[in-house]
C-alpha cells in the first residue's frame, strides 16, 4: 500500500472543554497518513489521477477551523471520516496534537488509524 504523506497542517480553532478554550482560537497540528494506491498516477504523470491532497488539506482545516469540538478524540475522529470519504483513500492514520494545551508540555494529541 502507497501512502502520502501530509505533515504538520496548522488550523486554529476551538477545541477543548474548559472556558477559556471555547474563548479563543488555539493553535491545532494536525498530521496525515494516506494510505492508497498511486500506481496508475506513476504510470501516467497525470494530475487527473492523482490523490489531491491540497484539496484535502484544505477541507481537513477548514473542518478543524470550525467544528468547535470539545475533544481531541472527536475532532480526530472527524478528520478520519472526512479523508476515507475521499476517492482512493483506503486507510487513513490521523494525529491531532494541541501544542498549547498543557503549559509544561510541548504537545497533546491523539492519534487513530481507519479504514473503509
Amino acid at each position: 500500500m502507497d501512502k502520502i504523506i501530509i505533515r504538520d497542517l496548522l488550523a486554529h480553532g476551538i477545541i477543548g472543554v474548559y472556558e477559556h478554550e471555547r474563548e479563543q482560537t488555539q493553535d491545532i497540528l494536525i498530521n496525515l497518513i494516506l494510505h492508497t494506491d498511486t500506481q496508475q498516477a506513476a504510470k501516467s504523470d497525470h494530475i487527473s489521477d492523482c490523490l489531491n491532497y491540497h484539496t484535502l488539506a484544505e477541507k481537513v482545516k477548514a473542518l478543524a477551523e470550525s467544528s468547535r469540538r470539545f475533544t481531541i478524540e472527536a475532532l480526530t475522529n472527524d478528520i478520519a471520516t472526512l479523508c476515507l470519504a475521499e476517492k482512493g483513500v483506503l486507510k487513513v492514520q490521523v494525529r491531532v496534537e494541541k501544542p498549547e494545551a498543557i503549559s509544561f508540555l510541548r504537545t497533546v494529541g491523539v492519534e487513530i488509524e481507519r479504514q473503509r
